[in-house]
């Protein structure tokens, strides 16, 4: 019927990644707006696609795609928000809100069970492409996701105050944040401003919205490259990152001031000894300071020392030159468990009591854990 026919399935492959054939032209649609699961083919998970070297793509329904795709696949499993373990764009939008203590908390839950269509609004899916398009979750306190889902989740997740010879790690709370995704900051700021919009009246104590960049090609603020030892395949993030059981995924966010004097005139040397790494390349140093962050991180001072836990971090600089900046750090896990080892070994609450030395040039101002639940979750809110 077709010369040279093939089928193409315009989707995500189980590395999460988009895989092509010459010839077939690719479409704008929402890139997560139907996500498929690593070893898992959902039902609509993406657009049935026939091509030839002859013709262009043709384009075919979802219930096509289904009939063709969907008998195939076994049991959908949760999917995770598009957010999670994605990786970067060039903006991201750090949006944290506090409630007030009378607001109805399920009709609050109800405007981010939308937040897809937010996205959507601001960035149609008939014309974006990779340049505009935006990746956006929603995660939620414990005491928020209890009062609304009616029960808590398997792991508790609290965020508890810290203290180290080096400084503290404070609690702020908050009962909702939003982490979004895009090369274009402004369709950032446009999401922020229609969820503001639709929270109910008088509901907000308060809506701190911040937006990060891109420095020098992925480095952070102090000039060393920032998550060297992220998981680099989507595969390998999206088992360090999401509950298998539940498709969610448990989240740390800390923003942090940079002293950006000390940075700016303390020799190399001294400061790769406090991240215990190069700062031109992010070599690690075979021989570093036990307080260095990388052995604080890991399990000590050898070389690619074991790491008992890992997360997948989406941390950006933010900031202004003429006040505060700094790192936004987020991270994801399927435990809250991989937080509290690294954390207690950066205060020195641990046998050693050793805290980590990158807390010379940055000072944690805000904390809180989330729990971002999986797309089927979040649609119960709805």
């Amino acid at each position: 019927m077709f010369s040279r026919v093939g089928i193409r399935f315009l989707g995500r492959n189980i590395t999460n990644k988009f895989y092509s054939t010459k010839g077939a032209k690719r479409a704008n649609f929402s890139t997560f707006g139907k996500l498929a699961v690593p070893t898992t083919i959902a039902a609509g998970t993406g657009l049935l696609y026939l091509w030839s070297h002859d013709e262009h793509a043709k384009q075919f329904t979802d219930s096509v795609t289904t009939a063709f795709v969907v008998k195939a696949a076994t049991a959908t499993k949760p999917t995770p928000q598009p957010n999670v373990f994605s990786q970067g764009k060039d903006h991201a939008l750090y949006l944290w809100i506090h409630l007030k203590n009378d607001a109805d908390r399920k009709q609050v839950a109800k405007v981010f069970a939308k937040i897809q269509k937010f996205v959507d609004d601001v960035s149609p899916a008939d014309i974006r492409d990779e340049t505009d398009e935006v990746w956006a979750g929603v995660g939620f306190s414990s005491n928020f996701f209890a009062q609304v889902n009616g029960e808590k989740t398997k792991k508790n997740f609290h965020y508890p105050h810290r203290k180290g010879a080096l400084g503290e790690m404070p609690s702020t709370d908050g009962d909702i944040f939003v982490h979004a995704k895009s090369n274009q900051v402004s369709k950032l700021f446009e999401l922020a401003q229609l969820i503001q919009k639709n929270l109910p009246k008088g509901s907000v104590q308060s809506f701190s919205d911040i937006y990060s960049f891109c420095y020098r090609n992925g480095r952070d603020l102090s000039g060393f490259i920032d998550g060297t030892e992220n998981p680099a395949d989507d595969d390998s993030r999206f088992k360090v990152a999401v509950d298998k059981t539940t498709g969610g995924s448990y989240c740390i966010t800390q923003r942090w001031i940079h002293d950006m004097n000390y940075i700016g005139t303390e020799k190399d040397a001294v400061l790769e000894g406090i991240v215990g790494r190069s700062r031109p390349d992010s070599t690690e140093l075979k021989k570093k300071p036990a307080t260095s962050h990388v052995a604080r991180m890991t399990s000590g001072t050898d070389m690619d020392a074991k790491k008992p836990f890992e997360i997948v971090r989406q941390s950006m600089p933010y900031g202004t030159v003429g006040g505060e900046a700094g790192l936004f750090f987020i991270g994801f896990a399927e435990s809250p468990e991989n937080f509290e080892y690294m954390l207690d070994r950066m205060v020195g609450a641990t046998t050693d009591g050793l805290s980590d030395d990158v807390m010379r040039f940055g000072r944690c101002v805000a904390g809180n854990y989330w729990y971002f639940p999986s797309v089927e979750e979040l649609k119960k809110f709805s």
